[in-house]
């Protein structure tokens, strides 16, 4: 066995200890939705209650029955229907790994490690205005952040940027917790252009932003952000092989040093990081 497929089994047993905050379940697929040609919905449920999550979070997804794919998918949690005991992952088709993934059938046991990583600053005024930024897959932990916020008494703004409209994802869930804007490449949804070309960026005033998505879109909406001195966290989407900060894969040089996004974020304020804003 290799060094590396020690510490992953390693960890793995490590983390369902209580004081470690990490659980290692067996899901039950409650319900697949293919959302277009590129994503499906997955809902996962357990027999016991769901442990607590936070927005921003991560877990860990084993894919079995694939021959080709030896280590865990790392998903942002999309959302958690504590009525129904219901984790809700986003899944982009990619590869072997999440292809297999987005085959699961209603039924089908997952094993998953949750929660994993840090999680969004939820602010103590409820009043401030707030805008939550998406593109592609990074729109994902944007829907349970969105809901946590409206909890805490905010009403978020949702700035939501694809390809096309074929890939806008989950819009009326987005609706139910706050205004909804888009930006399309081609034009077919919202605006045409990037989100930070966004006419909403020079109409309204904000005091908080929340971003993630590729990383020039978190670059450019970082800067957008530093220049009118807003504060801003990220959600970072590095590489991430096993979750627990074991091999390294997606280590980020930040003010601190260099961090592993899955143990030290992966939000992170913008001003930690060494982008060029």
């Amino acid at each position: 066995m290799s060094n590396f497929l020690y510490l992953c089994r390693k960890y793995e047993f490590i983390s369902i200890y209580p004081y470690m905050k990490k659980f290692l379940l067996d899901l039950t697929v409650t319900e697949n939705i293919r959302l277009n040609a590129s994503y499906v919905l997955l809902k996962l449920t357990s027999q016991s209650v769901l442990p607590e999550m936070l927005p921003g979070q991560f877990a860990e997804l084993r894919v079995d029955g694939s021959s080709t794919t030896f280590l865990r998918r790392p998903i942002s949690i999309n959302y958690v229907d504590k009525l129904r005991n219901e984790v809700w992952f986003l899944i982009q088709i990619v590869g072997d790994g999440t292809r297999r993934l987005a085959e699961a059938i209603q039924g089908e046991i997952i094993n998953v490690i949750m929660p994993l990583g840090n999680s969004f600053t939820i602010p103590s005024n409820p009043s401030d205005k707030l805008l939550l930024v998406g593109g592609g897959v990074g729109t994902a932990p944007m829907l349970y952040l969105g809901e946590q916020l409206v909890k805490n008494g905010s009403k978020p703004t949702f700035l939501l940027g694809a390809r096309s409209d074929k890939d806008l994802l989950q819009l009326a869930e987005f609706r139910k917790y706050g205004d909804v804007y888009t930006t399309t490449e081609d034009g077919s949804h919202g605006e045409k252009g990037y989100v930070t070309q966004h006419s909403i960026l020079n109409s309204m005033e904000f005091e908080q932003i929340y971003t993630c998505g590729p990383k020039p879109m978190m670059v450019a909406v970082a800067k957008y952000a530093k220049t009118n001195q807003i504060k801003c966290e990220a959600s970072l989407e590095n590489m991430m092989a096993c979750g627990v900060g074991a091999c390294l894969c997606c280590v980020e040089n930040t003010t601190e040093g260099h961090l592993c996004v899955c143990t030290e974020g992966p939000i992170f304020d913008i001003n930690k990081l060494l982008w060029q804003i």
